[in-house]
């Protein structure tokens, strides 16, 4: 455990935080030295500190070298928790279009298994700079509409960035989905190829066997009905 995989638990741990105080009907999220501070602010600030130990964990780790398996595993995993997290938050709240979350989410798990297929082929699919720019947009846009909770006027503002996710997220799907049947959906189908080749060679390896030995004993049983010159 280091610091880096230390700060991407926190991450998780944050999720439900961020789900009890956005959900909460009250008006008053909770009272920190007399002052009352509304839920919606509470929530932002539970997701903003959660998306920055996103990129400082990132960053700590590639800086002191300590880039680990379960980090690697669990970064992206943490992430998907956070945004899924924040956008069924905001559909429970109607603040956000269903049809809105369920895309975002959808295309969360679809690049996440494609990677898990090129993974396990030996190739890795890595983060395009669409998929960053995806992510910085989907932060700035969720936290917009969390304001607009509070402030209805900014709704138009959030409803324009959150449609500027969904645009970045088909179109860096997409580049993911093509980057895996140009590369990976090839080599599998070589693969697959070849071991059905060599699954049908071993099949037909006893076949040619004991048609060989078939071929001798004929050979042989040809040999002795033939008599020798000169015998009657």
């Amino acid at each position: 455990m280091n610091l880096p995989n230390a700060l991407t638990i926190l991450r998780i741990f944050f999720v439900p935080l961020l789900v009890a105080a956005l959900v909460q009907q009250n008006d008053v999220g909770m009272r920190m030295m007399g002052i009352s501070v509304p839920h919606e602010w509470l929530a932002l600030a539970i997701f903003l500190a959660a998306a920055a130990t996103d990129t400082l964990d990132g960053y700590l780790a590639r800086r002191w070298k300590q880039v680990t398996t379960i980090g690697t595993l669990l970064d992206p995993i943490a992430d998907k928790l956070l945004i899924s997290a924040a956008l069924v938050s905001l559909v429970q709240v109607r603040a956000l279009p269903g049809w809105m979350a369920i895309l975002i989410i959808a295309r969360e798990f679809a690049v996440s298994g494609l990677r898990s297929i090129a993974a396990s082929e030996g190739y890795i699919i890595r983060a395009s700079d669409l998929g960053k720019t995806k992510m910085i947009a989907q932060v700035a846009a969720i936290a917009c509409v969390m304001v607009s909770i509070r402030y209805p006027a900014l709704h138009v503002a959030a409803m324009v960035m959150m449609w500027v996710v969904v645009f970045f997220a088909v179109i860096s799907a997409a580049s993911y989905f093509r980057k895996f049947w140009g590369k990976v959906d090839k080599r599998i189908k070589l693969r697959r190829r070849r071991e059905l080749l060599a699954l049908e060679r071993k099949r037909q390896k006893p076949r040619r066997q004991r048609a060989s030995a078939g071929a001798e004993e004929a050979g042989l049983e040809g040999a002795t009905m033939v008599k020798p010159p000169g015998v009657s």
